[in-house]
């Protein structure tokens, strides 16, 4: 557009030539000159700042492009940022819950922790209730373990007593003994004398005879030298009921063998023998030992028993 500009000006230019003077035409010389100079210099200019300009177009299409992958990178960033949040969200709400959780399991913990520690307390007492239970039962045993051992030496000695107090017998009443008229027994520390009817009584009699006073005589020698024996005496019948002559003195079996009994404790008692260790038992026709079914098996069940025991036990 400049150049096309400066053609029409030359045109004027001449066609005015003739016209105007040479000084003129020289003044317009010079001005066409430095027209043409200022028309150069704005081509230059033109021509720089199209050169600018392109130059600029394209920093600002690099800038366009480069705010466009800013703007890509800003919505990938949104988006990435939307998704962290989410995602931290998320977290946040987990770690809540789970926070929630640990604390309820942190509170259940410290009530158990709680229940256990009372429950050690108390199996604790308990624990120590029970050791001294224990030492109580311990000592209960060492107590009972020497009682036993003095009672099982004091058995010993009374087996050893009752086995020399069974020799005696036998040697004294050895021709009793021979005509079956006493039986002499030893079980442990049991010793019996079994002494038959009619070696002591007569039949429905409470009365000591002449000869069973005698045999009762031995007997009470060496009764009365025992120390830590009960001696019983006990009397027993066959059972044949008690005749009808002899029932206002002794309505059964019942009171004719207590009587009997009791008449042998006292007779011992006369010959010196410790009432103390004595008793009396009637056991009437109830503890046979032998069937009611012959007259011999009535005269072994027609009897009195002495019995020698340690003091304190049991039959």
């Amino acid at each position: 557009m400049v150049r096309r500009g400066s053609a029409v000006l030359l045109s004027l230019l001449f066609m005015l030539s003739g016209c105007v003077l040479k000084s003129e035409y020289q003044t317009k010389l010079t001005e066409i000159d430095g027209l043409r100079k200022n028309v150069a210099g704005l081509e230059d200019k033109q021509a720089a700042a199209e050169k600018s300009l392109a130059e600029e177009k394209q920093k600002n299409a690099d800038l366009a492009k480069k705010l466009a992958d800013l703007e890509q990178a800003k919505a990938a960033l949104e988006k990435e940022k939307a998704a962290l949040q989410q995602e931290n969200n998320n977290i946040k709400s987990t770690l809540e819950s789970k926070r929630d959780q640990l604390s309820k399991e942190v509170v259940d913990l410290k009530n158990r922790l709680n229940e256990n520690t009372a429950r050690i307390a108390s199996l604790e007492q308990e624990l120590a209730g029970k050791n001294k239970h224990i030492l109580e039962l311990k000592e209960m045993v060492d107590q009972l373990t020497k009682e036993k051992n003095v009672a099982i030496e004091e058995k010993e000695k009374a087996v050893s007593q009752v086995k020399g107090t069974y020799d005696s017998l036998v040697s004294e009443l050895r021709q009793e003994i021979k005509q079956g008229e006493v039986q002499i027994t030893q079980l442990k520390d049991k010793l019996t004398v079994n002494m038959v009817e009619k070696i002591l009584f007569d039949s429905g009699s409470a009365v000591i005879k002449k000869e069973g006073k005698k045999v009762l005589d031995r007997v009470a020698d060496i009764l009365k030298t025992l120390k830590n024996q009960q001696i019983r005496v006990e009397g027993h019948t066959d059972n044949v009921p008690i005749s009808s002559r002899l029932a206002d003195k002794f309505p059964s079996n019942w009171e004719l063998s207590t009587a009997r009994a009791t008449t042998v404790v006292r007779y011992l008692q006369e010959r010196g023998v410790d009432p103390g260790v004595l008793g009396a038992e009637g056991y009437g026709e109830y503890q046979p030992v032998a069937p009611n079914d012959t007259d011999e098996n009535k005269a072994k069940n027609r009897r009195i028993e002495i019995v020698l025991l340690p003091i304190r036990s049991e039959k």
